[in-house]
């Protein structure tokens, strides 16, 4: 999926997290990436499953974790874990 149906988790509350994935899903996207890092990783499941159990009838069609090579300010390799969660309209 391109970027334009891709929602990044970040700092912000889980709320509005979840009414972006809402409107992506209920555009012109039948599906939606959330994708997150870290820690953040816990509040992208939790966008998922409470847009899915409250707000869009969806399905979670795929999810992938991975670990990402990053850089940290010194330049020295930082491993990262990070989650991509396919939801799709039902």
């Amino acid at each position: 999926m391109s970027d334009a149906g891709t929602i990044y988790i970040g700092e912000k509350p889980i709320m509005n997290y979840v009414l972006a994935v809402v409107r992506k899903i209920n555009g012109e996207n039948n599906g939606v990436t959330i994708r997150a890092r870290g820690r953040a990783i816990s509040k992208a499941v939790d966008v998922a499953l409470i847009t899915k159990e409250r707000f869009v009838p969806s399905d979670i069609q795929e999810i992938r974790i991975e670990t990402e090579k990053l850089q940290d300010k010194d330049g020295k390799p930082l491993n990262v874990s990070s989650i991509s969660i396919l939801l799709s309209r039902i």
